[in-house]
C-alpha cells in the first residue's frame, strides 16, 4: 500500500491544541513559541490502515514523530507478515537515515488510522536543531533507541541459540526413533512364509507413531503398530521407552494381552507428562496363518480375503500409559494363503483433502480391494501415492504409519495371477 494521501501544512494559524507536546520526548523543556514557528514549517501526514510510511532500502530525509494511532516497525524478514512492533505515541521514527543519509532499514506500516508530524531534514538542521534542548533530547532519544536496539538484538540471538539447540535435540531424538525401529520397506524379504512392508512417514521431524515387527522363533512373527499422544522431542522419548519394553516383554510372554498388560503398568509408573499410546499388536504363526491380537485403544486393521475388505473385530482394550492394573482381551483370526492385513494410524484414514473431507477407511478399502496379489511393496507405494494426490501435499497433517502383511499365494494361484 501507498502512503498517506491526506497532508497539510501547518499553517499561521494553527494552534498547538492538536500538537501533544508535552507528550513528544524531542520537544521536551522546549519554549512552546519557539518551537511552534519550526513546527509550522512541518507537515502533518494522516495515513490510513496499512498505510506505508517507509520501506527497507527506501531513501529517506525526514524525521516522523507518531501523534495519533497505532504504527508498528517491522524489522524481520517476513515484513508484511510479521507482528511488528508498535511505535509509542511521540517518539520519533527515520532520524537515523535523516542523519546518517542511509536508506530506511525497517518497514513502518499504520495499523489504523494514524498521525504523524513530518519534519523535513532542512527544517530539523536549520530551525529546530537550534532550538535549546532539542539537540540533547535527539542525543538522549538515539542512546535511548541504540539500547533498544541492542537489547532486541540479544534477544534474538539467544531465541536463535536456543532454536538451534532445540534442533539438535530433535535431530538426536529423530535419529534414535530411526535407530530404533526396523528399516521401511520391504521387511524379511527372504523368508518365503511372509510377505512384509512398512511405511511411516511423520508429520514433524520427530514423530509420536512406532511400528515393530520380529521373529519370536523360526515361525512366530511379533508386530505392532502404536501412536503416542503429542509430537516432539517428549512423545519421541516415550516412544523409545514404549518400544524398548516391548521388545522385552514380547520375548518373554506368549500371549499378547499379557504383553500390554505388563506393559501399561510400566508405562503408568512416572508419566507425570501424562502421555499415552494406544497400540494393536499380535503374534502370528507364519505356518499355520493363525494370528492372536489384542488392542489397546487402537483403530482396528483391515483384512482383504477373496470376499472384499473390512475392518477386523477388536478386543476392547483401554489406551497405554493411563490407567494401572488393566487387563486386555485376546482375538485370533486365521490368515489364508493371499490374505493381506493392513495395520495403521489415524493418520491416514484422517488425512484430508483441500475440502476438509477425509481419506477415510473407503480409501483404504477401495485400494486394497483394486491390489488384488500385487507385491506389498507395490501396494503401500500406491497407498502413498493416492495419500499424497489426495490430499495435494508431500506432507501430512498428522503422522502416518503402516504395516501391509499377507501370506503369500500358494504356487499355484501366485503363477496364474502372474500369467
Amino acid at each position: 500500500m501507498g502512503r498517506r494521501v491526506e497532508l497539510s501544512h501547518l499553517s499561521d494559524d494553527a494552534t498547538t491544541d492538536p500538537l501533544p507536546f508535552d507528550a513528544i520526548p524531542l520537544f521536551r523543556d522546549v519554549k512552546p513559541d519557539q518551537l511552534m514557528a519550526a513546527v509550522r514549517r512541518c507537515e502533518l501526514l494522516s495515513l490510513s490502515p496499512g498505510s506505508v510510511l517507509l520501506r527497507p532500502g527506501q531513501s529517506n530525509e525526514d524525521i516522523f514523530i507518531i501523534l495519533a494511532g497505532t504504527v508498528s516497525v517491522h524489522l524481520g524478514s517476513e515484513g508484511y507478515r510479521d507482528k511488528g512492533i508498535a511505535i509509542p505515541i511521540g517518539q520519533c521514527i527515520g532520524e537515523f537515515s535523516a542523519i546518517d543519509g542511509m536508506p530506511a532499514s525497517a518497514l513502518v506500516r499504520a495499523e489504523d488510522e494514524a498521525t504523524v508530524l513530518r519534519i523535513p531534514q532542512r527544517v530539523f538542521w536549520s530551525h529546530m536543531v537550534q532550538l535549546p534542548g532539542v539537540a540533547r533530547n535527539m542525543m538522549v532519544s538515539l542512546v535511548e533507541r541504540t539500547r533498544l536496539t541492542n537489547q532486541l538484538a540479544l534477544e534474538a540471538q539467544r531465541e536463535a541459540m536456543e532454536l538451534s539447540h532445540l534442533r539438535k535435540e530433535l535431530d538426536l531424538a529423530r535419529d534414535l526413533q530411526r535407530s530404533m525401529l526396523p528399516p521401511q520397506g520391504a521387511l524379511f524379504a527372504e523368508n518365503p512364509a511372509i510377505e512384509l512392508s512398512s511405511l511411516m512417514e511423520p508429520a514433524t521431524s520427530v514423530g509420536g507413531d512406532f511400528f515393530d515387527a520380529f521373529f519370536i522363533n523360526g515361525q512366530t512373527l511379533f508386530v505392532c503398530i502404536g501412536d503416542v499422544s503429542g509430537h516432539g522431542l517428549g512423545p519421541a522419548l516415550f516412544m523409545a521407552r514404549t518400544i524398548g519394553l516391548l521388545r522385552v516383554l514380547a520375548n518373554t510372554e506368549t500371549s499378547p494381552d499379557a504383553v500390554l498388560r505388563r506393559l501399561n503398568d510400566s508405562l503408568t509408573d512416572g508419566n507425570e507428562a501424562s502421555l499415552f499410546v494406544t497400540m494393536v499388536c499380535g503374534f502370528l504363526d507364519v505356518n499355520s496363518g493363525r494370528f492372536t491380537y489384542s488392542n489397546a485403544g487402537h483403530l482396528p486393521p483391515l483384512l482383504r480375503q477373496k470376499s472384499g475388505t473390512a475392518p477386523i473385530p477388536m478386543p476392547k482394550g483401554a489406551l497405554l500409559g493411563v490407567f494401572p492394573d488393566r487387563t486386555y482381551s485376546t482375538l485370533s483370526l486365521q490368515l489364508d494363503p493371499g490374505d493381506l492385513l493392513m495395520i495403521y494410524t489415524d493418520g491416514v484414514t484422517e488425512a484430508e483433502n483441500i475440502h476438509g473431507e477425509p481419506f477415510g477407511l473407503e480409501g483404504c478399502q477401495r485400494l486394497l480391494n483394486e491390489a488384488a496379489l500385487e507385491p506389498v511393496e507395490a501396494v503401500m507405494q500406491e497407498l502413498r501415492h493416492r495419500l499424497r494426490g489426495f490430499t495435494s501435499s508431500n506432507t501430512l497433517e498428522d503422522d502416518c504409519t503402516l504395516l501391509l502383511l499377507r501370506r503369500p499365494p500358494e504356487a499355484p494361484l501366485r503363477m496364474a495371477w502372474m500369467a
